[in-house]
């Protein structure tokens, strides 16, 4: 494993010597590859553009990242910016050079890489919900075949694009090795492709959503209890991202392995509660006749809410008060976005239909 890490080490130190002026792109590319922005921009918008593909990205999303948790554990996987102090490959000569950004520093083991593995399971939704929508009818002609497959090849085209520049990003920032973000595309489209051929996921019930955020849960605090009696800490990272971070300002609760497991737990749990909740059910069946007004509204004022909730700041203080605080916040973003805003937006609109009348 230290050839496989030098080797890396050195990939790391080229792409930061000779891709520099593509740092801030490469910072931006971490940060939007982050999951939360799929339960913050990209879930509100599908969901009320096509309920089907916004369930599935919860369902791929929630059990990708904490399949990638486990598999985390499981591997303990090292990351670039703290093995190339640790290690005593270099013996007695030179140690190689790094760079660190503020994205550098995330608090987890490395292996598979939680952006890739995130970003390329959702793309993947996301391609295919769009290439559902390109379907047509095969032609006679050839040439008009090649001319209708050109936007599925572009979108193809895009989702590999994003996959690469997500890769890069993260190497380049010395948050992952080379091989620890190609597992993770391959295990994100592989969690993608199940996902996308299970149907029962859009008639689960509430009971069966509290179930399975309980299984979720039990697993990976019984995971880490058990190993923990073992005297294995699961754990050992956030001592090392600590200690090698050259600012400590760049350490972020968010990135823990915890913090990800409650987020996406609360909006599991919040979707499942609001898709089971009367708001969603009257809202739903009452949109007849407004049906392109109600979704565009529902989607603005969704993406506004959210950002709002965004930007209130949970006190980190006390790890569990942030964890409790995280869970309820997270399940009040599904509700709000499944349940009391399509709810509202549809009260609007039947109010507006009376008056007409």
């Amino acid at each position: 494993m230290d050839l496989l890490h030098a080797t890396g080490i050195s990939i790391v130190g080229y792409l930061q010597e000779n891709l520099i002026g593509f740092q801030d792109w490469f910072v931006f590319v971490s940060h939007a590859a982050d999951l939360k922005n799929t339960f913050y921009v990209f879930f509100p918008i599908w969901f009320h553009l096509c309920e089907s593909v916004g369930i599935r990205l919860i369902w791929v999303a929630v059990v990708g990242d904490w399949l990638n948790l486990v598999l985390k554990w499981i591997l303990f996987g090292q990351r670039p910016y703290w093995w190339v102090h640790e290690t005593s490959y270099y013996g007695k000569g030179p140690t190689p050079e790094i760079m660190q950004f503020p994205v550098t520093c995330e608090t987890g083991p490395g292996s598979p890489s939680g952006h890739a593995m995130g970003s390329s399971s959702v793309y993947y939704v996301m391609t295919c919900a769009a290439l559902s929508l390109l379907k047509t009818r095969e032609l006679p002609i050839v040439s008009l075949q090649l001319i209708a497959r050109c936007p599925r090849w572009a979108l193809w085209a895009f989702f590999w694009a994003v996959q690469v520049n997500v890769c890069l990003s993260r190497v380049f920032v010395a948050a992952h090795f080379p091989h620890q973000v190609i597992a993770g595309v391959i295990s994100g489209i592989v969690v993608a492709k199940v996902f996308n051929h299970l149907q029962v996921i859009y008639s689960v019930n509430l009971k069966k959503y509290i179930s399975i955020t309980l299984v979720l849960f039990s697993f990976a605090m019984g995971f880490y209890l058990l190993l923990k009696d073992f005297d294995v800490d699961l754990l050992w990272t956030l001592e090392r991202a600590a200690h090698w971070c050259s600012r400590p300002e760049w350490i972020h609760i968010e990135s823990t392995p915890f913090a990800s497991l409650v987020r996406n737990l609360g909006i599991f749990l919040g979707l499942g509660l609001a898709l089971n909740s009367q708001m969603y059910k009257t809202s739903y069946r009452e949109k007849q006749g407004a049906e392109f007004t109600f979704r565009l509204s529902c989607i603005i004022i969704s993406l506004l809410v959210i950002h709002i909730f965004d930007c209130f700041e949970l006190p980190s203080d006390v790890e569990t008060v942030y964890y409790l605080l995280s869970f309820c916040k997270n399940i009040a973003v599904s509700v709000t976005t499944v349940g009391i805003i399509p709810y509202c937006v549809s009260y609007v609109l039947r109010g507006q239909d009376k008056k007409v009348l």
